[in-house]
């Protein structure tokens, strides 16, 4: 049960922030990590992993966590960051973000898999996260649905590469409009494209 590690912490601490991130394998776009604070003992039972959820149930979520949450925020590096100090420490600048800039403070941070560097609060990181505490699968959904929504804009400035439909992953067709257009302004030079 998913809640279970969330529960056995919220005995002993009453603010607990889950982090997740959304976008570290893409080929284009910005990494996001979101911070979550959810009320103590919150449980839905939809609430789970992003990548198990269609897009339809992650916008639903999106709302009851964005709207039952103490406070959540969110960390975003783009691609020319990306490329000048690599996908993980891009990440871990986004999670860290994300954290310090919740309104409120938690007293203990779940992070789904990544130790955030430089982060005075104790932090708690855990292999497949989002599989076992509802914080962090609930960040892993904010996370999720925000990156979504940018690629979704950004096909609206690069429509020939079809951000909406691949969100930048190396998808057979986003690698055809690579291979067709060359790299837009938005994909990762330091990965390899094709």
């Amino acid at each position: 049960m998913k809640a279970f590690l969330d529960r056995n912490l919220w005995k002993r601490h009453s603010l607990l922030a889950g982090v997740d991130e959304a976008g570290r394998g893409p080929l284009a776009g910005p990494v996001v990590a979101s911070a979550v604070i959810l009320p103590r003992n919150f449980y839905h039972p939809q609430i789970d992993d992003s990548k198990k959820l269609t897009p339809h149930r992650r916008a639903r979520l999106y709302n009851i966590i964005t709207q039952s949450a103490l406070s959540y925020c969110f960390g975003i590096v783009g691609p020319d960051v990306i490329d000048e100090i690599n996908i993980l420490n891009a990440t871990k600048r986004a999670m860290k973000y994300a954290v310090e800039n919740l309104a409120l403070t938690p007293e203990v941070v779940l992070v789904d898999a990544v130790n955030i560097e430089g982060l005075s609060i104790k932090q708690i990181a855990l292999i497949k996260g989002d599989t076992l505490s509802i914080s962090i699968a609930a960040a892993s959904i904010l996370a999720k649905v925000k990156r979504d929504t940018i690629m979704t804009e950004y096909h609206r400035k690069y429509p020939r590469y079809h951000f909406h439909k691949h969100k930048g992953y190396p998808t057979k067709l986003h690698r055809i409009c690579i291979k067709k257009y060359g790299p837009s302004p938005i994909h990762r030079k330091s990965f390899r494209l094709l």
